[in-house]
């Protein structure tokens, strides 16, 4: 059998899928993955991705857009098996999508505002969800739960998913209209996790704690996007500035010839406060 080169052609990539997921010559890992076995494997590609293009590393981006893309070519693979659809059709419903979803560059006025761009394509996707049930129907496909929230996934990372069903709750005028109205509700959900702190018995309001925790956590993503902030950046940029800052203690630590382990919390918090300072 000749087997397939290198090549800048995407059917050249379908092709080594179907060869790797031969149930006789192909990849035994690859043969018995599943659609859920391999999520895992999307997901981390798609941050490497976002990875890459943090670092500005645009060999790196190249390679790790390879990677995502083969994720999607595995998953329509899989799909192709059992007669659900192929990687064209997954190629046809993008390019549909996105033609419908922009009148105003194929066919349509031209839109200037992006505000005008935004609302259009809202009132688009609202359309897209009636027609998809009743594609579904017509399909014999179980009907869809169509609550405000079911647009935003289950699965994306929990702030991102906070964030996006606050912002979709926003929609329908359930929000607050100042800023400083969510900070006093932080404020608030504080409190109630001092509260359940003050409880005794820890072991049995650990549930309590928790909840309070998220309410705490999920306030404050309001807030971040009441200031058309990214929480997730925001949490990023406190990791990186922590592990700079934690790194530092560790150095001057080093510089004496001393571990993490043989220092105080106080030697360490004093190490910390220099570093704030530089």
């Amino acid at each position: 059998m000749q087997h397939p080169s290198p090549s800048r052609e995407i059917a050249v990539l379908i092709e080594i899928m179907q060869l790797l997921r031969n149930p006789e010559t192909g990849c035994p890992w690859d043969i018995k993955q599943s659609f859920s076995s391999i999520v895992p494997y999307t997901i981390e590609e798609a941050y490497e991705v976002a990875d890459a293009i943090k670092r500005d590393d645009m060999d790196d981006l190249c390679d790790e857009l390879g990677d995502l893309l083969l994720q999607v070519v595995f998953h329509a693979q899989m799909a192709n098996e059992q007669d659900s659809f192929d990687f064209s059709d997954v190629v046809h419903a993008i390019t549909q999508k996105l033609i419908r979803r922009h009148p105003h560059v194929f066919g349509g006025p031209r839109a200037e505002d992006g505000d005008v761009v935004k609302n259009q394509w809202d009132e688009i996707k609202e359309e897209e969800k009636i027609q998809r049930q009743l594609r579904r129907k017509d399909k014999g496909l179980p009907r869809e739960e169509l609550s405000w929230l079911s647009s935003v996934p289950t699965n994306m990372p929990p702030m991102t998913e906070a964030m996006k069903m606050q912002q979709r709750a926003s929609k329908v005028g359930f929000d607050w209209n100042d800023p400083k109205a969510v900070l006093s509700k932080l404020r608030e959900e504080v409190d109630e996790i001092e509260t359940e702190v003050n409880v005794l018995d820890h072991a049995n309001n650990r549930d309590n704690i928790e909840s309070e925790i998220g309410d705490v956590l999920f306030a404050a993503v309001n807030l971040a996007r009441h200031f058309d902030l990214d929480p997730e950046q925001a949490m990023q940029k406190t990791n990186n500035k922590f592990r700079k800052r934690f790194g530092f203690i560790e150095n001057e630590l080093e510089k004496q010839n001393r571990s993490l382990a043989d220092a105080s919390l106080d030697e360490m918090e004093i190490l910390w406060q220099k570093a704030k300072s530089e």
